[in-house]
């Protein structure tokens, strides 16, 4: 067993802090050998997002990021493969791998389930994530890993939010943003 590598996050927005909502985005995220767990904590202001209501069958996908979605994408470093994982507040999810920079995006085959559940408390919602990573990323393998999030104000305006936004404009799929190793 190799031994758990935990990080904790802040994501900030890409125009520099002044998104509206004043919401906080942060969380943890770990790999437990060949499993990645992650946990998004949207506090603040949340009564002005858009949250979409949680689903009694949540399912696989396309376009999550046209609204409120929480993201991980992680890759090997030195590889031109990657993966992208959508996650919505309504239970929805895909799980995407891409050849190299924006790709070959085709969802990665093996996952039918949603991967997360959502808890919804005052002031805050929390999604919660334990996802056994695709075949060929053994626990040994170091990864990088860069977190976002799209989120939209009830007034339709959407805000991007990373660890960081090394572009001039938000572009979540540059390696230079996958910032945390696992």
């Amino acid at each position: 067993m190799v031994e758990p590598v935990c990080h904790r996050f802040e994501l900030c927005p890409f125009d520099g802090g002044t998104a509206s909502p004043a919401v906080q985005l942060g969380g943890e995220i770990s790999r437990v050998d060949a499993r990645l767990q992650l946990r998004f904590r949207l506090g603040g202001a949340i009564e002005a997002v858009h949250l979409p209501s949680p689903v009694a069958s949540p399912s696989r996908q396309d376009g999550l990021w046209s609204t409120t979605c929480f993201e991980c994408f992680w890759a090997v470093k030195g590889e031109r493969p990657y993966w992208e994982l959508n996650l919505s507040p309504a239970g929805h999810w895909n799980l995407y791998r891409l050849e190299d920079y924006r790709d070959g995006l085709r969802p990665e085959p093996g996952y039918d389930l949603p991967p997360h559940r959502v808890v919804r408390d005052a002031g805050e919602l929390t999604l919660h994530l334990d996802l056994l990573l695709p075949q060929g990323l053994a626990a040994a393998v170091p990864l990088q890993v860069g977190i976002t999030s799209v989120i939209e104000e009830r007034s339709g305006r959407l805000s991007y939010w990373a660890l960081a936004h090394p572009g001039t404009e938000p572009d979540f799929h540059r390696r230079e943003a996958f910032l945390l190793r696992l």
